[in-house]
């Protein structure tokens, strides 16, 4: 498949200045748990970035996302995505928005599949789509780390690979030291690592 024909089935990938690849986003407005945390004090997602600056600012952002969010029901979804994804070291899925279904997510898991070279990393608080997973069965070339719903709130118990946000120091990702880039950090890739401690910002 061609990478012009794989982006009209799934929509385009997304470049942000932070990473060192090519990302995917979706509607944030479109999150599950997400639409409920932002409406609550002191959640991670009561400020979020995805609802704010460029992502709202340019029409045609909000118009690609949602886009890609009717393309998940396309039946070649999963071989369009791989085809953009396998030339990328290290990919991330959903710098703006959050899984919809367990379908979509076996879908990614699929994806991971047909990129062995691609390294993945997905973030998530829709912990009702994890509960019944085992981890054993996860890509070995992805990570999917489930986010604590409240700034200053512990990792979850519940799943191996994990992050949370914090108000008080003690962040271990050095993004905001280096000019908001990941630069030659790959953490969150990393499965040894077993939670990633992000600065409120």
């Amino acid at each position: 498949m061609l990478i012009k024909q794989a982006k009209q089935l799934t929509g385009s990938l997304t470049r942000t200045s932070k990473m060192p690849g090519l990302s995917y986003s979706v509607s944030a407005w479109r999150c599950k748990t997400g639409a409920k945390l932002r409406k609550i004090p002191g959640s991670v997602c009561a400020g979020c970035y995805a609802l704010k600056g460029n992502y709202t600012r340019y029409p045609a952002i909000r118009a690609a996302q949602n886009l890609r969010m009717q393309k998940l029901k396309n039946k070649k979804w999963i071989e369009a995505m791989a085809t953009q994804v396998k030339r990328q070291k290290f990919f991330r899925w959903h710098d703006a928005g959050d899984i919809q279904s367990v379908e979509h997510l076996e879908k990614i898991f699929e994806v991971c599949k047909l990129t062995p070279d691609t390294q993945h990393w997905i973030p998530t608080r829709e912990a009702q789509f994890l509960k019944d997973i085992d981890p054993a069965t996860v890509p070995a070339n992805l990570i999917i780390r489930m986010s604590s719903h409240m700034v200053d709130q512990g990792p979850v118990k519940f799943w191996p690979w994990t992050s949370t946000v914090t108000s008080k120091g003690g962040a271990t990702c050095p993004a905001p030291k280096q000019g908001g880039k990941c630069k030659d950090c790959r953490a969150c890739w990393t499965r040894s690592i077993a939670n990633i401690n992000y600065g409120k910002h």
